[in-house]
């Protein structure tokens, strides 16, 4: 196995435990600390960020994907996860945290944005694969 690979699938295998912890507290704990719009906010985030783990534990064990693909899809869906789910669950938690939360709003979509890159990424390395092989 390449280093890199051995590399996102261990981020991978300590964000999904990351965000198994994460969730557990979403469904088990959030519930009498704020609103039920904040709790479906604060579950939107954990969805995204699962997704994302999924995806990039089946980018690591792709051996057909290149070097440069994995690396941009790694990168652009970890930084999605930091900016749009971490942003979505201080949101969420904004009436019981000290700080002001509401400046973090316009982080939301640059997190999506960065997933959107990531799939695009992917798409377009595997576009290039595949024009590869078909002209050998």
């Amino acid at each position: 196995m390449k280093k890199f690979d051995k590399k996102i699938l261990a981020t991978a295998s300590f964000l999904g435990a990351l965000t198994i912890g994460i969730g557990a507290f979403g469904a088990h704990g959030l519930e009498r600390l704020v609103d039920a719009e904040a709790v479906s906010s604060f579950e939107t985030g954990v969805r995204y960020q699962m997704f994302h783990v999924l995806a990039l534990l089946v980018l690591g064990f792709a051996s057909w994907i290149n070097h440069g693909t994995k690396k941009w899809t790694f990168w652009f869906f970890v930084l999605g996860m930091l900016l749009f789910s971490g942003s979505i669950y201080l949101l969420s938690l904004d009436s019981i945290l000290s700080m002001n939360t509401k400046v973090l709003g316009p982080v939301t979509p640059v997190g999506g944005l960065l997933f959107i890159a990531g799939w695009l990424r992917l798409g377009l390395g595997i576009i290039k694969l595949n024009a590869k092989n078909s002209k050998e």
